[in-house]
C-alpha cells in the first residue's frame, strides 16, 4: 500500500510517501511545501493546493492520512488558519480520487512509538529507524507526515 501523509500548516506544509508491505516500510519520497508569510493567504492556499496535487499525481497513493485538528482554548486561530490548509488538501485528494484518513495525535503516536504521549523526539527517532534514515530528517513536519503514513499502516493492518 501507497501512503502519503501530509503535515498540514500555512507555513510548512509537510509530506511523506511511504510504501507498506508486511511490517516493512519503504520511503519513496518526502519534503515540504513551503509558503510565504508576506503573501497573501490566496496565494499561499494556492501553493499547498498546487502543491499536492502534483505530489498526488506523481506519487499516485492509495490514500491520503491527515491529523485531525486539535484546537486548544488559549489558541483559537492555529485551528483556524490550519483548517484553511487542511480544506485545500481535502479538495486535492477529492479531485484526484483518493481517499481520505485522520487520526488524532495521540492516536498516531501510540500506533508509532506505543505511547499516545510520546514526546516529539521519540516519534522522529521511531520514524527514522523504522525507515532506516540515516539521520533525522531537518524539519519535524517531514517526521510527523512519515508518521501519519507509518501509524495508518499500523492501524489499517490490526483491523483487518
Amino acid at each position: 500500500m501507497k501512503i502519503l501523509g501530509i503535515d498540514p500548516a500555512l507555513t510548512i506544509t509537510g509530506y511523506g510517501v511511504i510504501v507498506s508491505l508486511s511490517n516493512k516500510f519503504t520511503l519513496v519520497e518526502a519534503g515540504i511545501i513551503p509558503t510565504k508569510p508576506k503573501d497573501c493567504i490566496g496565494k499561499r492556499l494556492g501553493k499547498i493546493f498546487s502543491g499536492i496535487n502534483k505530489l498526488i499525481t506523481d506519487t499516485k497513493p492509495d490514500c491520503l492520512v491527515l491529523e485531525k485538528i486539535y484546537a486548544h482554548y488559549r489558541h483559537p486561530t492555529t485551528s483556524y488558519i490550519l483548517g484553511q490548509a487542511r480544506g485545500v488538501i481535502c479538495l486535492a485528494a477529492f479531485l484526484n480520487n483518493v481517499p481520505l484518513v485522520e487520526y488524532a495525535a495521540t492516536r498516531v503516536k501510540k500506533a508509532v512509538v506505543g505511547k499516545g504521549l510520546a514526546s516529539k523526539i521519540q516519534v522522529q527517532r521511531m520514524v527514522t529507524s523504522l525507515l532506516s534514515l540515516s539521520s533525522l530528517p531537518k524539519y519535524t513536519d517531514v517526521t510527523d507526515a512519515l508518521a501519519l503514513a507509518i501509524a495508518h499502516s499500523y492501524i489499517e493492518r490490526h483491523r483487518r
